[in-house]
This record gives structure tokens, C-alpha cells and sequence, in this order.
């Protein structure tokens, strides 16, 4: 039985790998790195079929350093200790540390972590770590803070077209089928900028047909709603579903939230993933409009890690439900990235003296927290004053969106501001 194309066509060397130039292109810091003969500690955060565990193995053999691979699914803090053992008694004086790859370390405890520490911090090995959530999140803060963190960007169409002409001339099995590529948005589409996914597409529609072949959207999207299980690992388009989840709540649909939460419940998916997107939802989208939909959210999330599967589940409904019927805001959204793009704009402006901190006498020389008004001291517990830099005096950042709960804030805003606040 031959291998998957996706396996076949697993590049051996930075040459030969697609996408990531952030990362490995010339002078990119991963390339740098692995040309210097040395590397450090490091975690590569990115979706799934980017390249993570490929760009792993590269390192090692161009390196020609000892790999020792883990999987967090299958792997226990005794395969931790055993490797880490072999490790060391493996390794020669001054020769590099072997390197330990684990892929999904998201999914390892805060024990397995906790042994990884010792042999990261004295140099026994060189941890590779793989996620596609985020690990501050999910990585403990140890570990993390002894690691260099690289984020890898779902690959450009540019990649996956590049890919797909690598897989159609040069696979041993593909290149004598003669395959003409005429359309590829739908495999394109379907991939979600997953290369694994991408090969797996074009590997199920090459493998139903016979003779040459001619591949165009409409042949794709037949073959994949005949095999709706056979392009995806676990039977579910992870980061789709997720994304119609989220849509679905946001558009104020709670039939289609459950329907999709449903998927991911029935597909396997960590209940955590889910949770927390719920709380980022309820920040995102729904906002000031309904505050509490954030403590609701939040108080899923608690639940679902204390008493787990399956009743789990009920908490996440319910959540999904309120979310899905609150009103929606995402005016503290965009005010937060418009504050962002707003300071890289125009730097590092000084505090006004009078809201500076002053804790010594040198400080309060200078004029630090002089004319300061305590807001307490006036009535309605309000006296208008300068807080925003000099030049940025007058500057609007978060715009009130007019929902009934916002409403209120924005006329309390106009009450104390007055025309800043008028729009």
C-alpha cells in the first residue's frame, strides 16, 4: 500500500519547502538560525497543514542532530522521562542537544509540561514544540518564557498553486496520469489554506477517475459531496466549522449556532476550543450592547472545565443561545484597534504632567500630578480635564454603536463631554 500524497510529497529540505518566507526565507530568522548549525527553544503556533511538523524534521536533518518525536494525544510524563533519558545518554561532549518534537503540546498537561522544564533549561534537549492554539493559552508560563514563539500563516494561493504543480509533475504516482489543471478555486476553497488538506482534495478527485484527467470545480465539489468524510482527518472541516459557528452567533441565528456547535460536539472537538471562542465572541460581537452575554460566556467555560463531558455540553447551549438572541455591538473591537493603529501612528506621546504618577519628591518637583482634579471630589463624580496627550487633544477613538444598553453610555459621554461626544 503506498503512502498518502501529502506524505510522498513531504519536503526534505528548505528548498524544497513551501510558504513560511517570514520564517525561512534568506535572512529570515528560522534561516539564520539553522544556518548558524544552532538553534534554540522554539514553538511553532499555526493552523493546521502550514508545515509545522515538516519544518521540524528539515531542522533536524539539515542540523544532522538526534530527533525524538511525541505526541501530547498518546504520550504520558513517563514517554517524557524516557525520551529525555535517551536524550542524554545519547548525546556526545559539545556536540548539539537532539531535538524533542511534540506535536499538539497544547494538549499536554500542566505535569507533562512541568517535565519537560529541567531538560528545556540545562540544554539536554532542544524543544520543537507544535500548536494550532494559541500558547499562552495553553503552554505554562515556564516553558513559554524558555521558548522563542513563530507564528506560521495559512499558506497563499500562490503556495497551494505551487504545490499543486509540484504534486501533479513530480509525484511518482501522479506524473504518469497526465493531469490537466484546469480550474482550481473549489480545491483552493475547500483547503482553507491547508496543504495537507489541498493534497488529500486532489489525491480523492485524481484517485475516482479513470485515465487522464481534467480537473475542474464543478468535478471537486461532486467528488467531495460523494466523500464529505475523505479530505478531512476527523470527518470535519475544523476551522470552517468554527468560522460558521462564530457567523452564526454573530448574525443572530441561534438555530444554525446549535446546529454547528452540534458538529463540532458529535466531530470530537476540544470542548475548551469551543468555550473559548464563546468568550471571544461575546467581547467581538455582542459587546456593550449586552455586557453580561461576556459573564455568561465565562461562566460556561468555567462549568465546562469542571464537570467536563458529556454534560458539558449544556453549558455551552446555553451560551450559544443567549449569544446567538443578545443584541450585538463591536464598537469596543474596533475602538481598541483604532487605539492601536492610532499609537503606531504617532508613537510614544508623553503623559500629561497632571495624570502622571508621582511617588517621590523628585517627581512631584517636576510638576508630576500637579493640578491633578480628584472626579470624586465634584458632583456626579465628573470635572473635565485633560487625558489624552497634547497631541492627540480632542481625538476620538470609540464610536457608540445605538443599541438600548450602549445608548445609555453614549448620552452619559454627550452629558459630560458634550460636543466631542455629538455625532
Amino acid at each position: 500500500m503506498s503512502q498518502p500524497l501529502a506524505e510522498r510529497l513531504r519536503p526534505r529540505t528548505l528548498t524544497d519547502y513551501i510558504g513560511q518566507r517570514h520564517l525561512v526565507g534568506e535572512g529570515a530568522v528560522l534561516r539564520r538560525m539553522i544556518d548558524s548549525g544552532r538553534i534554540s527553544s522554539f514553538i511553532l503556533w499555526g493552523p493546521p497543514g502550514v508545515g509545522k511538523t515538516t519544518l521540524a524534521q528539515i531542522i533536524a536533518h539539515q542540523l544532522d542532530t538526534p530527533f525524538y518525536t511525541l505526541s501530547a494525544v498518546t504520550s504520558g510524563v513517563k514517554d517524557v522521562r524516557d525520551v529525555i533519558e535517551k536524550a542524554q545518554k545519547g548525546r556526545f561532549f559539545n556536540e548539539a542537544s537532539p531535538i524533542l518534537f511534540i506535536d499538539e503540546i497544547h494538549r499536554f498537561s500542566k505535569s507533562q509540561q512541568d517535565s519537560l522544564l529541567g531538560a528545556v533549561e540545562r540544554g539536554i534537549v532542544t524543544l520543537i514544540g507544535a500548536t494550532t492554539e494559541n500558547p499562552s493559552f495553553e503552554v505554562i508560563r515556564p516553558l513559554l518564557s524558555r521558548c522563542q514563539l513563530y507564528v506560521l500563516k495559512a499558506l497563499e494561493k500562490d503556495d497551494l498553486l505551487q504545490l499543486l504543480h509540484r504534486a501533479i509533475t513530480t509525484d511518482i504516482i501522479l506524473k504518469e496520469r497526465h493531469i490537466d489543471l484546469k480550474e482550481t478555486g473549489a480545491m483552493l476553497r475547500y483547503s482553507g489554506g491547508d496543504a495537507r488538506k489541498l493534497l488529500n482534495i486532489l489525491e480523492l478527485v485524481v484517485e475516482a477517475e479513470s485515465g487522464d484527467v481534467t480537473i475542474t470545480d464543478e468535478l471537486v465539489v461532486n467528488r467531495l459531496q460523494q466523500n464529505p468524510l475523505a479530505y478531512d482527518k476527523d470527518g470535519e472541516m475544523h476551522y470552517d466549522i468554527i468560522s460558521a459557528f462564530i457567523k452564526s452567533i454573530r448574525g443572530s441565528d441561534p438555530d444554525a449556532a446549535l446546529y454547528w456547535l452540534a458538529r463540532m460536539i458529535e466531530g470530537g472537538e476540544d470542548p475548551q476550543f469551543i468555550a473559548r471562542r464563546l468568550v471571544i465572541s461575546a467581547s467581538e460581537d455582542i459587546g456593550l450592547a449586552n455586557p453580561n452575554a461576556l459573564l455568561l460566556a465565562n461562566a460556561a467555560f468555567d462549568a465546562v472545565m469542571k464537570i467536563g463531558w458529556p454534560e458539558g455540553r449544556i453549558p455551552l447551549a446555553e451560551a450559544t443561545v443567549y449569544l446567538a438572541t443578545s443584541p450585538k455591538s463591536n464598537s469596543a473591537y474596533l475602538g481598541v484597534d483604532a487605539a492601536l493603529a492610532l499609537v503606531r501612528e504617532t508613537g510614544n506621546q508623553p503623559v500629561p504632567l497632571p495624570i502622571r504618577n508621582a511617588p517621590t519628591k523628585l517627581m512631584k518637583d517636576l510638576g508630576y500630578h500637579d493640578g491633578y482634579k480628584y472626579p470624586h471630589d465634584f458632583p456626579g463624580h465628573f470635572t473635565e480635564q485633560q487625558y489624552m496627550p497634547d497631541a492627540l487633544v480632542g481625538q476620538r477613538i470609540w464610536h457608540a454603536q445605538h443599541s438600548p444598553a450602549e445608548e445609555k453610555l453614549y448620552e452619559r459621554m454627550v452629558s459630560y463631554w458634550g460636543k466631542r461626544y455629538e455625532e
